[in-house]
C-alpha cells in the first residue's frame, strides 16, 4: 500500500536508502532547495555541478550547511559517506549510475536542454526548474524521457507546477476549468524595461537588490512579462488549456474580482473562451495597488454547471461571480525553490511529475525590445534587445517564430524593428547547439 510521500521518505531514511539526487546550478533557486535538504528524511543531495564552485559552496553555508558537509572530495567519496561533492563536472553528476534524479537549476534555457537531454539518455529522472527550456522544448524533451522509462517534470514551488496542480485537482474533482494562471505586478510598459530599469519598478534601491544578490537581468524577465508569457506556455502545453491570439491581457483583480474577470467576454469576462490561461495583474491601470492580491500566487477558475453545485456553493459560503456559476480557488503565496523536494519526491517515489508537457499548444516568440540592427547579439529574456510574446502554437509555427528560450547569443543577420516577433530567418543559425536541433525536430514533427 502506498502512502503519503513524507512517510516513504522517513522509509527510505530508515532502510538506508536514500533518494540520490544531483543538483546543477547553485544561484538563487538552487540555494532555496539547499536551504531545505538538510530537513528531508530520505534524500542525499550526493553532488552539486555549478560554473563556480567557489560560489556555489557560499551559497551553501549562507543557507546553513556546515563546511564539512559539502567538503567530500569527489562523487564517489560523497556517495560513500553521505557528505555532498561540490564541482564544476556536471557530466560526471549525470552519468554516475548512483544518481536518481537530476535537478537542472542553472536558469540558462540553452543549457538546460543539453543537461535535461544527457540526464534522459543515462536513465535519470528530470525536474526541469529553467522552465524557460521547457517552454520552447518541453514536449518533446517528455517524451524522450517516456521513451526512456523515467519521469521529467516541472519543478513544484516555481508557480507552472502549482497551477497544473490546482488544475489536475479541479479535473479530478469533475470540475470545467474555465481558467487558469498566476499573478504578477503589471502595467504595459513594463514591458520595455531592462535590467538599468527593473529595480525602480520594483521600488528596490540598487544597493538593496545588491545586498540580497538579485540578478536585475532575471528579476526584468518577470517584470517585463517574459517570464509569465513563458510560465503560461508551460501550464498550456502541460494541461491542453488554450491561450489568448493576442498575448496575455493582465486584467488586474483583486482575488475576489477574480471569479468574475476570468469568465468569457459574452458573460462579462475578458476571455475568447472557456479553458484558457491568463495572467491577473496586481495594480490598476492607473498604477494604484489592489489591496488583496494574487501577485505572488496562482489560481484555477472552474463553473458549477449544475444547479446544485452552484447551490454548494452559496450553502457554504464560497466566493463566485454575481452569477454564482464560477468559482476560483487559489494559493496566495508560492515558496520557489523551498518546494523543490515535493517533485524530487513525487518523481522518485511515484514516477509522477508535478506537472509535465504532454502537447504542443503554446509558445513565446522572442519580440525585439527595440529597432535592431544586424550584427547585433541577442541577449534572451530580461535584456536589452527581446521580450517574449505569448502565442498559440499554430501562430508561431505560422510564422516561423524565434522561441525566446533560444534568444541568447544568437547574431542577427538582419535588422528588426521594434514590436516585430523574429523569425528564424533572421538570426544566424547555430545547429551545433542541441536546444536548436531538439526545438527544429520538435517543429518537424507538429
Amino acid at each position: 500500500m502506498k502512502t503519503g510521500l513524507h512517510t516513504q521518505l522517513r522509509q527510505r531514511a530508515t532502510e538506508g536508502r536514500p533518494i540520490r539526487v544531483g543538483l546543477i546550478g547553485a544561484g538563487k533557486f538552487g540555494s532555496m532547495y539547499l536551504a531545505q535538504v538538510p530537513n528531508t528524511p530520505g534524500v542525499h543531495l550526493a553532488g552539486v555541478a555549478d560554473l563556480s564552485p567557489a560560489a556555489a559552496r557560499r551559497n551553501l553555508e549562507r543557507v546553513g550547511w556546515h563546511h564539512e558537509r559539502a567538503a567530500a572530495p569527489s562523487l564517489d567519496a560523497a556517495l560513500a559517506d553521505g557528505r555532498t561533492h561540490v564541482g564544476e563536472d556536471w557530466q560526471a553528476l549525470v552519468r554516475h549510475p548512483a544518481i536518481d534524479v537530476i535537478v537542472e537549476c542553472t536558469g540558462h534555457p540553452v543549457a538546460a536542454v543539453e543537461h535535461c537531454l544527457a540526464a534522459i539518455a543515462e536513465g535519470k529522472h528530470v525536474v526541469n526548474v529553467t522552465v524557460e527550456a521547457d517552454a520552447f522544448c518541453g514536449p518533446l524533451l517528455a517524451r524522450r524521457a517516456a521513451e526512456a522509462g523515467v519521469v521529467y517534470s516541472l519543478a513544484f514551488g516555481d508557480q507552472p507546477a502549482l497551477i497544473c496542480d490546482l488544475v489536475d485537482w479541479a479535473r479530478t474533482c469533475g470540475f470545467p476549468v474555465v481558467a487558469a494562471g498566476r499573478g504578477h505586478k503589471w502595467l504595459p510598459h513594463f514591458a520595455q524595461s531592462t535590467p538599468e530599469t527593473v529595480w525602480g519598478f520594483y521600488g528596490l534601491t540598487p544597493e538593496q537588490a545588491e545586498r540580497g544578490g538579485l540578478n536585475p537581468k532575471m528579476f526584468n524577465s518577470f517584470l517585463d512579462g517574459s517570464k509569465p508569457a513563458i510560465e503560461c506556455t508551460a501550464v498550456a502545453n502541460a494541461t491542453g488549456l488554450a491561450v489568448p491570439s493576442g498575448g496575455l491581457l493582465y486584467p488586474p483583480a483583486a482575488i475576489d474580482e477574480i471569479p468574475g474577470v476570468t469568465r468569457p467576454q459574452a458573460e462579462g469576462g475578458v476571455l475568447e473562451r472557456k479553458g484558457m490561461v491568463e495572467v491577473i495583474s496586481s495594480l490598476r491601470r492607473d498604477g494604484t495597488t489592489i489591496p488583496y492580491d494574487i501577485r505572488m500566487g496562482v489560481w484555477v477558475t472552474v463553473e458549477g454547471e449544475a444547479d446544485y453545485v452552484r447551490h454548494c456553493f452559496e450553502e457554504y459560503g464560497a466566493k463566485t461571480d454575481p452569477s454564482g456559476r464560477y468559482f476560483t480557488l487559489y494559493k496566495r503565496w508560492h515558496l520557489i525553490g523551498l518546494e523543490v523536494g515535493y517533485s524530487v519526491a513525487s518523481v522518485a517515489l511515484r514516477g509522477e511529475a508535478t506537472g509535465a508537457a504532454t502537447a504542443w499548444v503554446a509558445d513565446v516568440v522572442a519580440t525585439a525590445k527595440r529597432d535592431l540592427r544586424a550584427g547585433e547579439t541577442l541577449d534572451g529574456e530580461g535584456g536589452y534587445t527581446v521580450v517574449g510574446r505569448l502565442q498559440p502554437a499554430e501562430a508561431s509555427r505560422a510564422h516561423g517564430g524565434l522561441p525566446l528560450g533560444l534568444a541568447h547569443d544568437l547574431v542577427l543577420q538582419r535588422p528588426v524593428a521594434a514590436g516585430q516577433m523574429l523569425c528564424w530567418d533572421d538570426v544566424v543559425a547555430r545547429p551545433e547547439l542541441p536546444a536548436w536541433r531538439l526545438r527544429r525536430e520538435m517543429e518537424a514533427l507538429a
